[in-house]
């Protein structure tokens, strides 16, 4: 690489500046330790970029900068997109960018640029959509090629090193002799992606029943055998089941609630759940959710902790409780940083290998723990002499801990007594490992997941210290990324960079509505209404309705993040903030905007169904209203809420609060009161409407008629007339659905 003195310069000086503690991720090292090479990435902020500071190749950040050195030196431009723990990714770099042969070819011949996929969702999503259209499948690492205007003429994943040589050598003497087919064909592939984006544009009316019809689209690819809804490798698909709990929670269906808790109670057995620590594993490669890819990121735990919370809500089941405990605990102690925000992910590789960091010798839990603990822990998680990868040993649960406890005589609870205090001993051990790396920077988005993650379960487990430490993580991350005004989406080591994307907006705005519902803090709101508006302002498509996932001008389109990936779209997401805001304001533009949104996608909404499972639990909510234990009427004015507590000889207690925001409220006679689960509940007792600090309450007295340990979810009805000093409201009628099992 030939630099001018003064790039030259600048890249030693930011060497130098990363400190005496900074260890080049690369092979090529001068005798006294330094790189021998020093690329543009030095200057960024990414942990994925700055794994490549030091090949050979030179690598430019997406920018200006980039794309004019590609006009001016008439170069085609690889594009390489990744993220920091991609196991792929670091296989490509050891071949081919930290090859001097592959780079010779790269820096004569084309411009390199290299972009963190996590950082830029948008170039990600614009550029998978044409390697998808190119070759029939996309994934990372990602490599495109593309003409100087930025179009791509070329793409696909990865290529090991004798055949990307070999594709970088006839790429090159295309652009140099049939340069006309490949800008041709840049130009079809673009309009391709173009219209990928806009063929939800078409006039359809929605059908109502999408939701019960995407159920039997899920049901009907259901692994009965191992869980899951796809062959291997397995993915959680945490929209799926977000959308099966919905559905479950309007109406019991039974083998629809068997096929749910057969795949969460498989994936909380097998080896995608880190049994030691915590967590989950990214996906599974096998069918038996055994064999994990060993990444973790945080937007599994977010949703996966959701999803094992409302399934808990539904069943009682105590290990999908543990599940949501393990897993948020695991992101308290280990991915969180000293202000309480959160980091991205771990990587899945240590000690140059996948999966080193979490599997296990028999031999060393024998020599770790006393005999008959060690024998507990060996026959509970399957451990064997030859193991089951590599010759060592991911430990799973061969059979629950529900019936391993009824077969040793004693209740769950005694089970995990004994071994919890095991785990802290293996967990304590595994920590002198090399620990994989950890990408911590911090992204809005991924942190607004993590945030209503634990609003809800600090909530409804009871948890104060998870409502504790997103209220400081929230407050966190609008002091120090909302600069002037503006919303920035990444922290690293205290520097922002990189305006924030419309999912950024909608998750953060989810995570304050989240808070709002908890705490009952007015402010809360404020900035999710704050944030909400901007996302508007900046986002939306006026001729379409829909929200644009950035606003990259480099980009040759705006791509619209629609249906769901490993992520629910950001566009869903959207639709349900604006559905509750317009629940908690009465502001009646929010509904428009969510009704546009479903109104574009309706017609791909109705073809594919399943690739929309978080819209359509949207709009299953807004046609029939929010599932929980608090609700809002005149126009958000007034919290209706519930809490259902034991009090003596198989009684419950109800208490209803309506906390009126403003003191003139008041309610014209009592709510009428009935109960939606009759066959399961009945009501022995009703107080009166009686005044309480802040509004209303009142107590009812309940007898569940099925007396088990674990009781089905309280739903009471009431239709209320609110009323002010100067107009008496439409009566409302709200079901609140409250819950006899809390806390541990």
């Amino acid at each position: 690489m030939s630099y001018s003195p003064q790039l030259q310069q600048r890249l030693l000086d930011a060497l130098a500046n990363k400190g005496t503690d900074y260890r080049p991720r690369t092979r090529h090292l001068r005798a006294d330790g330094q790189p021998l090479y020093i690329n543009r990435l030095i200057f960024e902020d990414s942990p994925y970029l700055l794994q490549h500071a030091h090949n050979p190749v030179d690598w430019y950040p997406w920018g200006e900068e980039a794309f004019d050195a590609a006009r001016e030196q008439d170069k085609p431009v690889f594009l390489s997109i990744g993220y920091a723990t991609c196991h792929w990714c670091h296989v490509m770099e050891e071949q081919s960018f930290e090859s001097p042969a592959v780079a010779e070819v790269l820096n004569e011949h084309f411009i390199s640029i290299k972009v963190d996929r996590e950082q830029h969702p948008d170039i990600d999503a614009t550029y998978m959509a044409a390697v998808t259209l190119f070759s029939g499948h996309g994934g990372w690492p990602m490599s495109s090629f593309l003409c100087p205007d930025g179009k791509p003429f070329f793409g696909g994943t990865y290529f090991p090193q004798a055949n990307f040589i070999d594709v970088l050598t006839q790429i090159n003497r295309a652009w140099r002799e049939r340069r006309e087919i490949l800008i041709n064909q840049a130009e079809q592939l673009a309009d391709a992606v173009e219209q990928s984006s806009s063929v939800a544009n078409q006039i359809a009316e929605l059908d109502q029943n999408l939701p019960s019809r995407a159920i039997e689209s899920i049901l009907s690819s259901y692994d009965s055998r191992h869980g899951g809804f796809s062959s291997a490798p397995k993915f959680p698909h945490e929209p799926l089941l977000l959308l099966i709990v919905q559905i479950l929670q309007r109406k019991p269906q039974t083998s629809l609630s068997a096929a749910l808790q057969h795949t969460l109670q498989a994936m909380a057995q097998g080896g995608i759940y880190d049994q030691v620590g915590g967590g989950f594993h990214r996906y599974a490669v096998d069918q038996y959710w055994l064999v994990p890819h060993f990444e973790k990121m945080l937007y599994n735990q977010a949703y996966l902790a959701r999803v094992y919370l409302q399934a808990f809500l539904l069943t009682g089941s105590s290990l999908f409780r543990r599940v949501v405990r393990q897993t948020l605990d695991y992101v308290l102690r280990e991915m969180s940083d000293e202000r309480g925000l959160f980091y991205s992910a771990t990587d899945a590789d240590s000690e140059g290998h996948e999966g080193t960091y979490f599997v296990w010798r028999i031999e060393e839990i024998r020599n770790l723990l006393p005999e008959n603990d060690a024998q507990f822990i060996i026959d509970l998680f399957g451990v064997t002499p030859q193991g089951n990868f590599e010759g060592k040993n991911i430990l799973f649960l061969p059979r629950s801990l529900a019936i391993v406890s009824q077969e040793q005589g004693q209740t769950l609870k005694q089970l995990c007594l004994r071994l919890d205090p095991l785990l802290e001993k293996l967990r304590e051990h595994r920590r002198l490992r090399v620990p994989p790396l950890t990408d911590d920077k911090i992204l809005v988005a991924w942190n607004g997941m993590m945030i209503t993650a634990f609003a809800e379960a600090g909530h409804f487990l009871q948890v104060n210290d998870y409502i504790e430490a997103v209220e400081c993580a929230a407050k966190t991350l609008w002091q120090t990324q909302r600069l002037e005004n503006s919303l920035w989406r990444v922290n690293l080591r205290g520097k922002v960079s990189i305006c924030a994307r419309q999912d950024d907006y909608a998750h953060f705005a989810e995570a304050m509505l989240a808070l709002y519902d908890v705490t009952d803090s007015q402010d809360y709101l404020l900035r999710a209404r704050q944030l909400v508006d901007e996302m508007l302002d900046q986002f939306l498509d006026n001729s379409s309705g829909v929200l644009d996932m950035g606003n990259e001008r480099l980009l040759f389109t705006q791509p619209k993040d629609s249906y769901d990936g490993a992520l629910p779209s950001g566009n869903a997401v959207a639709v349900r903030v604006l559905t509750r805001l317009f629940r908690r304001t009465g502001e009646g533009a929010y509904l428009e905007h969510a009704r546009n949104i479903l109104r574009f996608y309706a017609g791909q909404m109705n073809r594919h169904p399943i690739a929309y499972a978080y819209m359509l639990a949207q709009l299953d909510e807004l046609n029939l209203g929010e599932i929980g234990d608090c609700q809002y009427i005149a126009d958000g004015s007034i919290k209706v809420s519930g809490k259902l507590s034991h009090s003596v000889e198989g009684r419950y207690e109800a208490l209803i609060r309506l906390h009126c925001h403003e003191s003139e409220w008041h309610f014209n006679g009592d709510p009428s009161i009935t109960l939606g689960d009759q066959q399961d509940w009945e009501i022995r007792q009703i107080n009166e409407l009686q005044r309480s600090e802040g509004g209303y309450e009142i107590r009812l007295v309940v007898l569940p008629n099925d007396a088990t340990e674990h009781f089905k979810p309280l739903t009471v009805q009431l239709t209320l007339q609110a009323c002010d000093s100067q107009r008496c409201l439409p009566a409302e009628d709200i079901a609140l659905r409250l819950y006899a099992v809390y806390g541990d």
